[in-house]
């Protein structure tokens, strides 16, 4: 009994440990937000995120349940109308990974999301985004960020 006290112990140590090595890390993200016009009343929301080297993050369909894909919540506005889900335009990475039973999808370096929406010009587009990254030996506490777009002329 001795024996699984001390080891639940030290395994709750090691846990605690690696949870706070990853909140100590710094963001390795940095996110840029622009719209483009596609033609009258339709628009590209573009979410670009800049990953530093070694950081990936994953694809919105990652390949296991318990992979936290990138998320994008929108502020309720009547004037707002998404057209279909967000597209991702980047180089996108298949690899098997341990203790994961399918293949993951993830992004490096650089990769863009891309919702497509019906708006008026000079409307102001919030919302919040999630998304969680990770290296070869630790991933980051999930993380959201807040957005705003305004449509231009």
């Amino acid at each position: 009994m001795r024996y699984w006290i001390a080891a639940f112990a030290a395994l709750c140590m090691l846990l605690s440990s690696a949870e706070g090595q990853a909140q100590g890390l710094e963001d390795p993200t940095s996110w840029t937000y622009e719209v483009k016009k596609k033609s009258a009343g339709e628009y590209e929301l573009i979410f670009q995120v800049t990953l530093k080297d070694g950081w990936h993050i994953f694809s919105q369909k990652p390949g296991d349940e318990f992979l936290i894909p990138p998320s994008f919540s929108f502020d309720r506005a009547q004037f707002l109308k998404l057209v279909g889900k967000p597209a991702e335009r980047g180089t996108l990475k298949t690899e098997k990974m341990e203790g994961v039973d399918n293949p993951i999808h993830f992004y490096e370096h650089r990769v863009a999301f891309v919702q497509v929406i019906r708006a008026k010009p000079g409307q102001k587009i919030t919302g919040k985004h999630e998304y969680q990254v990770c290296n070869n030996s630790v991933c980051l506490p999930p993380k959201q960020k807040r957005f705003e777009f305004v449509i231009s002329n």
